[in-house]
């Protein structure tokens, strides 16, 4: 293991980056640093950026130019360096994405067993742990298909927490789900913030964003526009766009 980076560096660093898909400037020149233990919540219209910006911080996306980093290391290009980054930095989708032929349990001791070597009964426990905090225990022997869609999506955020990441990232977690289901999986994700995890999360919860985030990032064609407290940016966003956005939000 390589040692702890101090703590005084961000546990994300992302300087001047850019992403292009064709001709389309994706993300411009983003500058954003999320400290250890930080909840930062990403917001803005579709198409502002936001999965992307997730997406390139565990390099699931390349950028054109610019470096991020997470923990004092700069995102390596390929191999087993990515693979070890990776494993440090949890990615909760819009889609569970979970292994159908698998039991609950199996899917989430999967890949401590594979990629941190844990025994199977070692990695078992621990899941069964998981399963536990997410509330999802007394499932442990069935298969994704026979729970519900919050049910599967706390089965995915148990699976990334698995491997004791430093970072959690959520793309749009409850985007997909009834909802009667979204606050089952954001009450998950209320007590992680609590705890002190480093999340990302990119959604469209003002709840959530109100009342976990240290930080409201907002975003719009591919640029960070603000960057301010919750109880600022919903009570006081300096922009047009912000004002724009907010407006057509709230006032559903």
């Amino acid at each position: 293991m390589s040692a702890p980076a101090s703590e005084s560096q961000p546990m994300i660093s992302m300087q001047a980056v850019n992403k292009h898909f064709g001709s389309l400037h994706v993300l411009k020149d983003i500058n954003l640093e999320v400290d250890r233990g930080q909840v930062v919540v990403v917001l803005g219209p579709s198409g502002s950026g936001k999965s992307t910006l997730c997406r390139t911080i565990n390099r699931l996306e390349p950028i054109d130019s610019g470096t991020i980093a997470v923990d004092g290391q700069p995102l390596p290009e390929e191999g087993r360096k990515l693979a070890a980054l990776r494993s440090d930095v949890g990615m909760v989708f819009q889609s569970f994405n979970l292994f159908a032929h698998k039991t609950i349990v199996d899917n989430v001791a999967l890949a401590p067993m594979k990629v941190r070597k844990q025994s199977k009964d070692e990695a078992r426990a621990q899941a069964m742990k998981l399963l536990e905090r997410v509330g999802v225990a007394n499932q442990a022997d069935k298969y994704p298909a026979q729970l519900s869609g919050g049910q599967q999506q706390r089965v995915a955020i148990a699976r990334s927490l698995a491997m004791n990441p430093k970072v959690m990232l959520f793309d749009e977690p409850t985007s997909a789900l009834d909802p009667e289901m979204i606050n089952e999986v954001l009450a998950v994700m209320t007590s992680l913030a609590r705890e002190g995890m480093t999340m990302v999360v990119v959604t469209h919860e003002m709840g959530f964003a109100r009342s976990a985030a240290n930080r409201v990032v907002f975003m719009a064609d591919g640029a960070i526009v603000e960057d301010a407290k919750p109880e600022e940016f919903f009570s006081n966003p300096k922009s047009d766009r912000a004002k724009d956005f907010l407006g057509k939000i709230l006032n559903h």
